[in-house]
């Protein structure tokens, strides 16, 4: 994390530099620049005659040195924002992004708690859903604008107040940032899904359509106004970058400029881009895995070790982008360091372990599984503990007792509960001091308290106050009339329990993600706090738990997503009142379509969602709902206190001490000796990391961390001008021909009937891998 040792202000009374010099040192070196650059990227600065201008401005320097690289301050006000055709674009690519995601969360595979056997690997390759990159957004939008800027007559249209020009003029880039910025809000499935789907599928008793959509938006708008108010703390921070929003940044100018003349640097990096809009990963998925071990040894130890689809992947590579992602490019150096030590520690050291030496009941019960099982080893009857009455059948309970779990699942609910507390321990420890400078420079005057990007900002009027309270009420008032009516299952205190909760955690959380890009998971938190919290009374239905997750998740998620696209605008210089209009719209646009895909989807398929029919064709598995289903029955109805009755689980409770107790230890280390660099080790980085379930598939974090050290301690320490040209695009541009190649693959072998690819050498029916003897259960030693 960001070090803030305490040392005193200096003189200047700008903010900006109320950061220790120590601790912007710092960040530049753990995050975005500090780099050691080429004599080349020396002597090009040098040409640069506004260079030393800005490098001696503090307005400048409080800024990253990545975001002064990439970052425009020249700023024309007149410049198009809302439009017509911002409407129109944003409008279109919006919903069909809203249908795409919406429709991913019934088809695509997961691995979770209702998984009973380990996925054959054959099957693992399997295309059953069609991402929607926003970086297809960015093309298109800017190609459509483009075309409507150059055809269009310049007439207006309309009468008075309700008219409009039909060719506003050329497409500006503050209007192209606002059509992502919609999409980027509005093209997402809704987190309502969590309860929609089950009420309809499982329970047979579906919401009001008028009153489901209510409940969507009221929870979206939540989150917005949280992250309006902690807009001073996270967008107006100068060392807070938001890694992917600056990766858009990249994408947006190259894009850009490429179109202008003589861009001869701008139109290679869009080569660099349409070069990897292809990745072959359909007919070759052996390239997927490539576990080397597997192919010295048939030995069933070796087999574990070196199975990347079924094992622990110790040493196991993959070629395939889905597995990587642009987060090796994006992330800090030490949060991959961290991420990297939390897996090898979790997936090379301790599943081995414990498969090995038959350690947790390996033997008994798979030790990669998250499937919940009876004491003998069968799977456990979650759907018989539901009574007609939605009530918990006692008699089945005493007779079965509460579910096993496999110790990898175990040990994911301990580092879950590390990772929540440790992360408002280390944010308060680590942060708290430059947080709180942030919050009293409010009193200064603003010229005396702003970095460059803020004081450009701040010639736009800000969102008034009353917007926001506007954004938080109304959705409470509906939400609460929902609750006490009984359509959300839940108590009506534990409603404002979620909100509070939401509330609280959007700092840190979003703290995290800010400085990291890396998203952390607080589900595992809500589902035990649900559990404990409503035996003070009310109402056991499973679908309550799920509507809280809903509730203090999507608040939290939302307002995270809505801080990165705030900081986008920011770094577009868009006024914050059009940033919120366009989020606003592309969620108006986005909702009522997920609420029509998930009726459709529920309606047609319910049957086969709820596992009653298989589906011939394998596209719609459903198994999302039925994790869900599982997992609120588990915690809510069971509730944990029945569920953690066995000695097996009284340890995951120490995960809240231990969440509160490392970051304090590192906190005293670091000020003990600040060369060390202890506040590099993040503790809920580590403890989310040690608790991401890989499912079987081990193959990304080697590779990831191989191809984050290239990049970091290779290219951008000492090929700085190429790494700013070229890093975030190429990031982008893979991440952008992984997306479209599924596309591709859907069309072609799944859109109609799911065409299965031929078994060959590299496509082996047995085993991708060719780890054709990975064992299934422990082995004694």
């Amino acid at each position: 994390m960001v070090d803030d040792t305490g040392v005193p202000k200096p003189r200047d009374t700008n903010v900006l530099t109320t950061l220790p010099q120590n601790d912007k040192e710092a960040f530049d070196d753990m995050h975005m620049s500090g780099e050691k650059k080429s004599l080349d990227d020396e002597d090009s600065e040098k040409v640069d005659s506004n260079k030393d201008d800005i490098e001696n401005d503090c307005a400048y320097t409080a800024l990253p040195q990545i975001v002064r690289e990439l970052v425009d301050f020249e700023d024309d006000p007149t410049m198009t924002v809302i439009t017509w055709r911002f409407f129109l674009l944003s409008g279109t690519l919006t919903a069909l992004g809203a249908w795409l995601t919406e429709m991913g969360f019934f088809r695509v595979r997961r691995l979770s708690i209702v998984i009973t056997a380990p996925m054959p690997t054959s099957c693992v390759r399997q295309t059953t859903y069609v991402p929607y990159s926003i970086y297809f957004v960015q093309i298109a939008s800017l190609y459509l604008g483009r075309m409507l800027a150059s055809s269009l007559p310049q007439i207006r249209i309309g009468f008075g107040k309700f008219s409009f020009d039909l060719n506003p003029g050329p497409f500006s880039v503050k209007e192209h940032v606002a059509i992502v910025l919609a999409a980027n809000t509005g093209a997402q499935n809704n987190l309502g899904d969590y309860v929609l789907a089950p009420l309809r599928i499982f329970y047979d008793k579906p919401m009001n359509g008028w009153l489901a959509i209510l409940f969507m938006l009221s929870c979206v708008f939540i989150g917005f106004s949280f992250a309006s108010f902690a807009r001073v703390f996270l967008i107006e921070n100068p060392i807070t970058p938001f890694p992917k929003a600056l990766q858009q940044v990249s994408v947006f100018n190259a894009m850009r400029n490429s179109m202008e003349e003589n861009a001869v640097v701008a139109q290679k990096q869009m080569k660099a881009f349409g070069a990897q809009l292809m990745l072959a990963q359909y007919a070759f998925p052996f390239v997927s895995s490539l576990a080397f071990l597997c192919w010295f040894s048939s030995h069933p130890k070796a087999q574990f070790l070196g199975s990347g689809l079924g094992g622990a992947g110790f040493l196991t590579l993959t070629l395939d982008w889905s597995n990587i992602g642009s987060q090796c490019i994006y992330y800090p150096y030490w949060a991959q360091v961290n991420i990297f030590a939390a897996s090898v520690i979790a997936v090379w050291i301790i599943i081995p372990a414990a498969f090995f030496t038959n350690a947790w009941d390996s033997a008994l019960y798979p030790i990669q599984s998250q499937t919940l099982f009876l004491k003998n080893g069968s799977d456990y009857p979650t759907s018989a503990l539901l009574t007609t009455n939605n009530d918990l059948n006692l008699t089945l309970f005493e007779e079965i007792g509460p579910p096993m779990m496999s110790a990898q699942l175990r040990w994911n609910f301990f580092f879950a509960y590390v990772a929540y507390v440790g992360a408002f321990v280390s944010c308060a420890l680590f942060q708290g001091p430059m947080l709180w400078r942030t919050f009293k420079s409010y009193r200064q005057p603003q010229s005396k308290r702003a970095d460059k990007l803020t004081q450009i900002i701040r010639r736009y009027p800000p969102v008034p106050l009353w917007w926001n309270l506007v954004l938080f009420i109304i959705p409470v008032i509906i939400l609460t009339i929902l609750t006490a009516k009984g359509v959300l299952y839940m108590p009506i205190y534990m409603l404002f329990i979620g909100i509070a909760i939401g509330a609280i955690i959007v700092l840190p959380m979003g703290y995290i993600y800010s400085v990291t890009g890396y998203l952390m998971d607080v589900g595992y938190f809500n589902e035990l706090f649900y559990g404990y919290a409503i035996n003070a009374g009310g109402s056991r239905h499973p679908v309550g738990s799920l509507t809280y997750r809903v509730i203090s998740g999507q608040c939290w998620y939302e307002a995270q997503m809505m801080l990165e696209d705030m900081k986008l605008g920011h770094y577009f210089h868009i006024p914050p009142r059009q940033v919120l209009l366009a989020q606003i719209w592309g969620i108006c646009v986005g909702v009522p379509v997920n609420y029509a895909t998930i009726l459709w989807v529920c309606n047609t398929k319910g049957d086969i969602l709820s596992g009653a029919v298989k589906d011939p064709n394998r596209q719609w598995t459903g198994q999302t709902i039925i994790s869900l289903n599982n997992q609120s029955i588990a915690f809510a109805l069971v509730g944990p206190k029945r569920l953690f009755a066995d000695a097996i689980y009284t340890p995951l409770l120490y995960g809240f001490l231990v969440g509160a107790l490392a970051p304090a230890i590192l906190y005293l280390l670091h000020r003990r000796w600040p060369r060390a660099r202890f506040d590099l080790c993040s503790v809920p980085v580590f403890a989310n990391a040690f608790q991401t379930y890989w499912g079987n598939i081990s193959v990304s974090f080697f590779t990831v961390f191989i191809f984050g050290s290239i990049n970091h301690l290779w290219i951008k320490r000492y090929h700085f001008t190429f790494w700013k040209k070229y890093a975030y695009l190429w990031g982008a541009a893979a991440d952008t021909g992984y997306n479209f190649s599924l596309l591709v693959i859907f069309i072609a072998f799944s859109a109609v009937k799911t065409i299965p690819m031929a078994n060959w050498w590299g496509n082996n029916v047995d085993s991708v891998e060719r780890c054709f003897h990975v064992p299934t259960q422990g082995i004694a030693s």
